[in-house]
Parts: structure tokens; C-alpha cells; sequence
């Protein structure tokens, strides 16, 4: 199980640091049914740091880190994520808290995932 989380957190890492320049310092994921729910740590460059000091920055940096990951997952999972888990992506959410630097994405995969990935 912890490898299977391990691969799924380095996945999601390499891709939002090509697309960003700087990937979540620390990363926590759980499988609950046909979802990946994962909580991302310390996401925000110094640059996105800077521009979110107003409130129209904190707003474009919301934007550009939830629509722009939205759009690339629908468009192309990341390598091997499908596979990892055995089922294909259907839908992501995701949303982060600027002024918090927290994000969550919600993976939802077209069928059971967390009964294999759990062990059970």
C-alpha cells in the first residue's frame, strides 16, 4: 500500500513541478472507494507567493493552480497513474487555499479502487 501511494504522490509531484516550476513540499494521500483524496503541502512559488499579497493576485493564483491542473488531467492523467490504481480517471476536483498554501485534488477513478489498494 505504501508504494502504491509513494508512486501516486511522485506522479502528482513531477507534474504540477513541470507545469509550475515547483511541486507541494509535502504531499498525503488516502483511496476511499473509487477516489484518490490527496492533500498537497507548500505548493506556491515565491513568485505566486508575491502576486496572491492582493486580493485580485490571490484570486489569479487560485485560479491558475485549480483550472489549469483541471485541464491538463482531463486532457492527459500523468504516466502510469491509471495503471497504478487499475481503473481509468473519470474526474478531478481540485482547490487550493492560497493564504494557506494547501491544496486538494479528489481523483475519482471509474470504479473501486481502495479495496485492492487497501489490501482488503
Amino acid at each position: 500500500m505504501s508504494k502504491v501511494i509513494h508512486e501516486f504522490n511522485d506522479m502528482i509531484r513531477k507534474l504540477r513541478k513541470e507545469l509550475f516550476g515547483k511541486g507541494p513540499e509535502r504531499i498525503h494521500t488516502v483511496f476511499v472507494e473509487n477516489m484518490a483524496v490527496t492533500t498537497l503541502y507548500g505548493n506556491l512559488t515565491p513568485t505566486e507567493m508575491f502576486i496572491s499579497s492582493t486580493e485580485e493576485g490571490k484570486e489569479m493564483v487560485h485560479s491558475a493552480r485549480t483550472k489549469m491542473i483541471q485541464d491538463v488531467y482531463s486532457v492527459n492523467p500523468p504516466e502510469g497513474m491509471e495503471k497504478l490504481v487499475g481503473a481509468k480517471l473519470v474526474h478531478l476536483f481540485s482547490d487550493i487555499k492560497v493564504k494557506e498554501n494547501i491544496a486538494i485534488s479528489v481523483f475519482v477513478f471509474d470504479k473501486e479502487i481502495a479495496e485492492k489498494l487497501n489490501g482488503h
